[in-house]
């Protein structure tokens, strides 16, 4: 059964370290600020200038002028700083970002990535994706394995203009988490009850399935 948001977000968390300083995306990355382990010091990073985000607010800590990027409120833990933009994509762009997850349309055997633009949609174009992408060695792509359509999402190449180039390493979708290395998709994990045979017939890329993968648990 495919991973629902929230599970992706559980599992992304456990790529967390003590003491990293972590850029979450829009959409599905932001979920992971729920899931921090309550025994880790982990610092949130939004490009539109607050390091130190907390959990999404209950309607009792709800600020509406505390917001992340993707426009929505969160909240600040303790120890929390606020300042302007240019200083916080001096800290993306100068690579102190220990970790960085986003969404995207499209990843390839290559370790490219397409996440800002579809030719005839309407998205909401690039945002701070580029900086992050050439500012981070350490970025975790969270997507679904498939379009609405059943067509794959990991491909030998990106049909999509790219926000960055030979970039990404780490994939997870919701049928399974993939590692990118010598022009292939590294089957490294499968989501609870997904077989192998799915997750190759839903990926257009090279895949290489180790004797090893293991199965998500939750």
């Amino acid at each position: 059964m495919a991973l629902t948001r929230e599970q992706m977000a559980q599992r992304v968390a456990r790529e967390l370290k003590d003491g990293y300083y972590v850029n979450l995306g829009i959409g599905i990355p932001t979920l992971v600020a729920n899931y921090v382990p309550a025994d880790m010091d982990v610092m949130l990073q939004s490009e539109n200038g607050l390091l130190g985000m907390g959990e999404f607010p209950t309607e009792s800590t709800l600020d509406a002028d505390m917001i992340n990027a993707g426009k929505q409120t969160v909240t600040a833990r303790r120890g929390a700083s606020i300042f302007d933009s240019a200083q916080s994509f001096a800290m993306i762009r100068g690579g102190h970002v220990d970790l960085t997850v986003l969404g995207a349309f499209e990843v390839d055997v290559q370790g490219n990535i397409a996440s800002w633009m579809i030719p005839g949609k309407l998205v909401k174009g690039m945002g701070g994706a580029m900086d992050l992408v050439a500012g981070a060695d350490n970025i975790i792509v969270t997507m679904t394995h498939a379009s609405k359509d059943g067509e794959s999402k990991l491909l030998p190449k990106c049909s999509l203009p790219l926000t960055g180039a030979g970039c990404i390493r780490k994939v997870l979708t919701d049928l399974a988490y993939l590692e990118i290395e010598d022009g292939a998709f590294i089957l490294r994990e499968t989501a609870p009850g997904v077989s192998v045979e799915e997750i190759i017939e839903k990926t257009a890329g090279k895949l290489i399935v180790p004797d090893d993968v293991k199965e998500m648990t939750f």
